[in-house]
């Protein structure tokens, strides 16, 4: 019996479909840690200090895990290490279910950051071959998909609040729920993925981790186009990563909303991601730079709004400015990605990219450790403010890179 035409047209979308899945969960088991910072004081009677330094260190580790992700990538080949990074991820989960000590939770946070670490890297090298026409429409879906896992978390921890859990705090029953579909993806992804994708789509590359290796990529840097470029997503990472660590609480201790109008808010910057699916198919039609200035300068001009509006505004000034920072942000993300695949030779784009990634991902990991210690030094609002100054810092850079990018067009290069 033949498969119908319009089945076959959309089978090849599972490799995506999996793919972002696992994104999402991904996202979720970070974003789930900041709406928990509330239960974990209860739980462990630690500061905003301390919680900061221990997301910090998933991020860290996060951070670390996309350089070798991507060379492994680029030598075993994607679905190897997509695999175990969501296996690892989901193990970590669940040692979290049972009642346990401040250090297992510490613990089990840098294990599921390596495991999670080893998936967005080469999540796009593998989408950028597996659908080579429509790139910017495939990240953009990646990214929705991996925002959403934002949008989730805080109600999560919400919904969990009214329920009996047996084998301690409420809040447990998320990473058990985390973990059983972790590895029920992992599966599935390991299984499907390989009959789905030609060989050569995901093969090993031939410099791998040869001698030489690491040079080759980090000539990458001698391009000036490409190390702006890097500076700029090192910028933005530092303002998203801190405006999302603590977005939560900043809407609860600085602005005084109850925390079900914060978690509701926080839901709604992570909602903004929808707009990735614009961005991200307007990218391959009319070029990268141009939305990159647009989406950084409505992030910063909604983040000088926010706050500025802190203590005057209402839930709903201070909401629209965060949907607007997160419609700025979010729109961002897969035009970037785009970019760096589109200037990274495609030999080395599983570690080229895992470059540029590790820099950004460790100027975010740092971000949240800064927030939580000048929010009890200076006060939030300073701390912000320095979110804010990172990300028209990256607007002004890539301002100059568009019209230096321009006249070299104008000019043919010369």
């Amino acid at each position: 019996m033949s498969v119908p035409e319009s089945i076959r047209r959309y089978a090849h979308l599972d490799v995506l479909v999996l793919t972002a899945s696992i994104w999402f969960l991904a996202k979720f088991v970070r974003y789930v840690f900041p709406p928990l910072f509330g239960p974990f004081q209860d739980s462990y009677g630690v500061s905003n200090a301390t919680l900061g330094a221990a997301f910090t260190g998933f991020m860290l580790v996060y951070a670390t895990m996309q350089f070798p992700s991507g060379v492994l990538a680029d030598r075993l080949g994607s679905v190897t290490v997509i695999t175990s990074g969501a296996l690892v991820a989901a193990v970590a989960a669940l040692a979290l279910v049972v009642d346990s000590p401040f250090v297992v939770l510490i613990g089990a946070m840098l294990v599921m950051g390596g495991g999670t670490g080893a998936h967005k890297t080469v999540a796009v090298r593998l989408l950028s071959q597996a659908y080579p026409a429509r790139t910017g429409r495939a990240l953009g879906v990646l990214d929705t998909f991996g925002a959403f896992g934002g949008v989730i978390a805080p109600a999560a921890v919400v919904a969990v609040a009214g329920l009996s859990f047996a084998f301690g705090e409420r809040w447990r029953a998320i990473f058990l729920g985390a973990g059983v579909v972790g590895l029920a993806l992992a599966v599935t992804f390991r299984v499907r993925v390989p009959r789905r994708v030609p060989a050569e789509t995901d093969r090993a590359a031939a410099t791998g981790l040869g001698p030489g290796a690491i040079g080759q990529y980090a000539t990458l840097f001698r391009d000036w186009r490409f190390s702006v470029f890097a500076l700029v997503t090192v910028l933005f990472s530092f303002t998203y990563n801190g405006l999302v660590a603590f977005a939560p609480l900043y809407l609860t201790q600085e602005a005084g909303l109850a925390p079900a109008t914060a978690s509701l808010l926080y839901s709604a910057l992570f909602l903004a991601s929808l707009v990735q699916l614009v961005t991200g198919d307007l990218s391959d039609r009319v070029g990268t730079l141009p939305l990159i200035v647009g989406t950084l300068a409505l992030a910063s001009t909604a983040l000088v709004g926010f706050v500025s509006l802190t203590g005057t505004g209402g839930p709903i000034l201070l909401g629209s400015a965060l949907v607007a920072a997160g419609v700025g942000a979010h729109g961002f993300r897969p035009v970037r990605g785009a970019y760096l695949m589109a200037a990274i030779p495609d030999d080395v784009a599983g570690g080229g990219l895992g470059i540029v990634r590790t820099f950004l991902m460790g100027g975010g990991a740092i971000a949240p450790t800064i927030v939580g210690t000048l929010s009890e030094t200076a006060g939030f609002r300073p701390a912000f403010w320095l979110l804010t100054a990172s990300v028209v810092s990256a607007t002004v850079l890539a301002v100059g890179l568009w019209v230096l990018e321009a006249d070299r067009g104008r000019t043919g290069g010369r």
